[in-house]
């Protein structure tokens, strides 16, 4: 591994400044992007019964997101890198927001597939959007921590979704049942949010007025040169990229792995619940101790990858622990307190692969291209979100069990942590 050349005070002082201004900002984006993503998931430990949904039923809702989420996402990404970062993720917030609230006024299963997937609509693209974004002001060297602050927003909007939701979950106001407030009162952030989003971003260096002059020249040189590297390696169009055989070598592994961990984050409080016979809201808070391992999972890993310059075993290592963690819950689920110590260990790693991951195309590709292909992975893994939760709904249905899901989504993880072992990375590029 190359040594990483020690940046001057300059640098230092500009991407501090940099850091300080936008990943607060990009953290609460993606934090309410996930909330009003995965609220479903406490809401189905009340709406299932009210509307009498079946766990086949529940599991299709949860999987129409993924639909319009996937056939929106790259065409988003490459809006987002040619037209404006900024306008394309308030507009999406905005939207999403308003589709969040609506969600609320479902009264059949048909209402419910439509809410999820308009839902899904609205919120496609703003992931890879959100991560062209940072490469238009973070370095390579420092983009597995920003990415890691990004992804810490997932187990974060648990640990502040989850006792928010045991609070909504108990209350009727206006005669209205709890768990249809919680739609409506977090898709509100997301408005708001979106409106802000206009007037906070800046879509590049150049435009900054919050930096000054020479923080603006240093930090916009410092991209080009590394833009200037990739190009003398290989000249990336967009359908060039898609043909890259280290990028369709990314796309399975994504998408064995998003297709378990969505399962695990829409069905996590109904197993807990089944598992331990808790009422909802005592659920919902158990529901914070896989969070809040998996904020410090995501957190350390990042950290350390980039302290290190390693990404695949920091990706291979976490997906392989947690398709480990729910082979064991086979054998524990009759010991509630060994499941959810079990439960808490996956938490812990479930997230923490994705800064390691979404570093390695950022090695190889820029602009339009990385837009492309960050459209192009994240919709296909999220594709797996779409069979994932119906699976484990058809295969809970079918077997009266929560076994064979279990064994499911180990080994979804499993196979995935092999194929990204196959990956051969050095010299900070991805090998074929």
């Amino acid at each position: 591994m190359s040594s990483i050349p020690a940046i001057p005070n300059l640098g230092v002082r500009t991407q501090r400044r940099i850091a300080y201004r936008l990943l607060p900002f990009v953290f609460v984006l993606y934090l309410v992007a996930y909330m009003d993503r995965a609220n479903v998931s406490f809401a189905a430990l009340r709406m299932n019964l009210d509307l009498g949904f079946s766990d086949r039923v529940y599991g299709l809702g949860v999987a129409m997101f993924f639909v319009g989420y996937v056939l929106f996402e790259v065409p988003g990404a490459i809006v987002a890198e040619r037209w404006s970062a900024r306008k394309w993720t308030a507009r999406i917030m905005i939207s999403w927001g308003l589709a969040t609230i609506l969600s609320g006024l479902v009264h059949s299963s048909r209402q419910f597939y439509a809410a999820r997937f308009f839902l899904g609509m609205a919120e496609a693209s703003f992931f890879p959007a959100m991560i062209v974004y940072l490469t238009h002001w973070i370095r390579l060297s420092e983009r597995g921590k920003a990415i890691a602050i990004l992804y810490a927003a997932i187990p974060s909007s648990a640990v502040i979704g989850s006792p928010l939701a045991a609070w909504l979950l108990g209350i009727g106001w206006h005669d209205i049942a709890g768990w249809r407030w919680l739609f409506i009162l977090e898709g509100i952030p997301a408005i708001l949010l979106g409106i802000c989003t206009l007037f906070y971003l800046t879509d590049w260096p150049r435009e900054a007025k919050w930096l000054a002059a020479d923080e603006r020249e240093w930090i916009t040189k410092e991209l080009e040169l590394e833009k200037l590297a990739k190009s003398k390696t290989a000249h990336y169009t967009i359908w060039k990229a898609f043909r890259d055989p280290r990028v369709l070598l990314l796309l399975v592994p994504y998408l064995l792995a998003n297709t378990s961990n969505a399962s695990v984050v829409f069905w996590l409080p109904t197993f807990i619940k089944r598992l331990s016979g808790l009422p909802g809201g005592r659920v919902a808070f158990l529901v914070l101790l896989p969070a809040i391992a998996g904020l410090f999972g995501v957190l350390i890993n990042g950290w350390h990858s980039d302290k290190t310059g390693e990404r695949r075993w920091h990706a291979v290592i976490p997906l392989a622990s947690v398709g480990c963690s729910y082979l064991l819950l086979i054998p524990a689920s009759t010991h509630f307190p060994l499941a959810m110590m079990l439960f808490t260990m996956g938490g812990g790693f479930v997230f923490a692969y994705y800064p390691a991951f979404w570093a390695i195309p950022t090695m190889i590709l820029s602009e339009s291209a990385a837009a492309a292909t960050f459209g192009l992975i994240n919709a296909v893994g999220h594709a797996g979100g779409f069979f994932g939760p119906y699976i484990i709904g058809d295969l809970s249905t079918r077997t009266g069990s929560l076994s064979a899901g279990f064994v499911f989504i180990a080994c979804c993880y499993l196979s995935a942590a092999f194929l990204v072992s196959q990956l051969k990375i050095q010299n900070a590029t991805v090998e074929p």
